[in-house]
């Protein structure tokens, strides 16, 4: 049987997946085997297992940080909004349907709490300890009843809590307090200790507080942890992308990614952002847009949706416009459908519009169907010729999910080509780039995270800027685990960490 210790908030966005994060890596630097876990994600940040299941982007840095492979046990529902108070519910990497709030909440969460406790199950036999984040806050009155990511995994595993606040945002010890007030007698007995996340300046300023919060609620501080700056990890969600909104970025590139309200799987341009020579920004209006040197179409859980809001804002005329004028464009999944003539939503798959117009910068239709492609693939770009330069790459590495089919309207030259997918060995053209070599779609996600593709895709910006190419190439994956040493180190260096093993040994703070 495992060790436990799970993470509530007193909100959203207090940094429980952060902190999950931390404590995965310092309990693998520790050698012990140990797991992320969270029963439900509500995000639009997903990924693709090896065995082509989606499951929610937080666990799988949670994953990467405890040195394993993810797997839809650590993450078994997934809520992704769809918009109107409704999400598609994947279970278990599947998805079984479209839910309204209502209908999941009232008839649904509790038959799914059947496959979380399965998954709990599975990871209590084969590991040592299991790191369990909640989501949102476990006081909320008015859901609790048929939570099933809070309170209740806590009560069934008898798990020790650590509740966790953001005192960035102010306010954190009436959130502590309040949050401990409105739950119940035993679920408040297995809260064991407090945490003040996010905390700049002098930390002994705080210990009057410190002591108040202790007196007041009978809970130990176990740790202040500081406002840790560019991070480098995977964002659950698009609340984390007004925090990225507020960067002041800066390089020669400037890269423009068009922030659509149903925007998903953003961290395909964390790569990018990174770069020394990139600046890039995501906007939201057509004078936001500016003169970048490269425009990007992102995914989305609602394209047809997402279609609509940009022709509405004048943004689709924005992007038609620059496109004309030879700025470039890429698209990425939903991005790249929106780069079509047109999309066909005959079964009302995303919406309860039949279709709608593409910004018609290639010749490509989009048709939606009920079933949706989930698979990890390794594909060559041998003959990507992109803004005059040409691209070459072999094995690069992405994944897919989607819903929709892409007929080429005009004979294709393709960016890309299938060697492998879910594991399957096959040969299968990918994507489409223009006439002009200006503007490029593909359903693979995280192609960016290549990083030879990425640098030789950059470096073509440079030279039609009149710009020396850069040799050096970053290496993300080496980048994220120095990331995940970090965040171990300070969390280590600012928690109480014998106390936390004493808590998850025998409960006592």
């Amino acid at each position: 049987m495992a060790d436990y210790i799970m993470l509530q908030g007193t909100s959203s966005h207090v940094g429980k997946s952060i902190l999950t994060t931390a404590l995965c890596r310092i309990f693998h630097q520790e050698g012990r085997k140990v797991v992320p876990f969270k029963a439900q994600n509500m995000a639009l940040n997903s990924y693709v297992t090896k065995e082509g299941l989606e499951m929610g982007r937080a666990q799988v840095a949670q994953a990467e940080a405890a040195g394993l492979e993810p797997m839809v046990d650590m993450n078994p529902v997934l809520l992704k909004p769809t918009g109107n108070s409704c999400s598609q519910v994947v279970l278990m990497g599947k998805p079984v349907g479209n839910m309204s709030a209502r209908e999941y909440h009232k008839g649904y969460s509790l038959k799914a709490f059947d496959a979380v406790k399965e998954a709990l199950g599975r990871l209590d036999k084969a590991y040592d300890t299991i790191v369990i984040e909640g989501a949102g806050s476990p006081a909320e009155v008015n859901l609790k009843a048929n939570d099933i990511v809070n309170m209740r995994v806590a009560k069934y595993l008898q798990a020790p809590v650590l509740l966790v606040a953001d005192i960035d945002r102010g306010g954190a010890l009436a959130s502590l307090v309040g949050t401990l007030e409105l739950l119940d007698e035993d679920e408040r007995e297995l809260v064991k200790g407090l945490v003040i996340n996010k905390f700049r300046g002098d930390v002994s300023l705080l210990a009057p507080a410190v002591d108040f919060l202790e007196q007041k609620t009978g809970k130990p501080v176990l740790g202040i942890i500081p406002h840790i700056e560019q991070l480098g990890i995977d964002d659950e969600d698009s609340v984390s992308l007004q925090e990225k909104r507020d960067v002041d970025a800066d390089g020669p590139l400037r890269i423009a990614v068009i922030q659509t309200p149903k925007i998903s799987n953003f961290t395909d341009f964390d790569s990018l952002a990174g770069e020394s020579d990139v600046a890039l920004s995501y906007v939201r209006t057509a004078a936001e847009l500016g003169e970048p040197d490269l425009i990007l179409l992102p995914g989305s859980k609602n394209t047809t949706e997402d279609l609509l809001h940009l022709e509405a804002s004048g943004m689709a005329a924005a992007i038609r416009e620059r496109a004309e004028r030879g700025i470039p464009v890429i698209g990425i999944c939903g991005g790249y459908q929106m780069l079509g003539q047109e999309i066909l939503d005959p079964l009302h798959t995303e919406s309860e519009h039949d279709g709608t117009r593409g910004l018609g910068l290639l010749p490509i239709r989009t048709v939606f169907a009920r079933e949706k492609l989930t698979s990890q693939v390794k594909a060559d770009c041998a003959e990507l010729v992109f803004l005059g330069a040409e691209i070459q790459g072999r094995a690069l590495e992405g994944y897919e999910i989607h819903m929709g089919h892409t007929e080429f309207l005009e004979p294709a030259k393709h960016p890309f080509v299938i060697r492998k997918r879910a594991g399957r060995l096959m040969e299968e053209p990918e994507g489409m780039v223009s006439e002009n070599g200006q503007v490029l779609g593909t359903y693979v996600h995280g192609i960016f995270d290549n990083d030879s593709f990425r640098r030789q895709l950059l470096n073509a910006l440079r030279k039609r800027k009149g710009l020396a190419p850069l040799e050096t190439m970053r290496n993300v994956r080496a980048e994220k685990q120095q990331n995940y040493e970090r965040l171990a180190a300070v969390v280590r260096e600012h928690l109480d960490m014998e106390r936390l093993r004493n808590i998850m040994e025998d409960g006592r703070c």
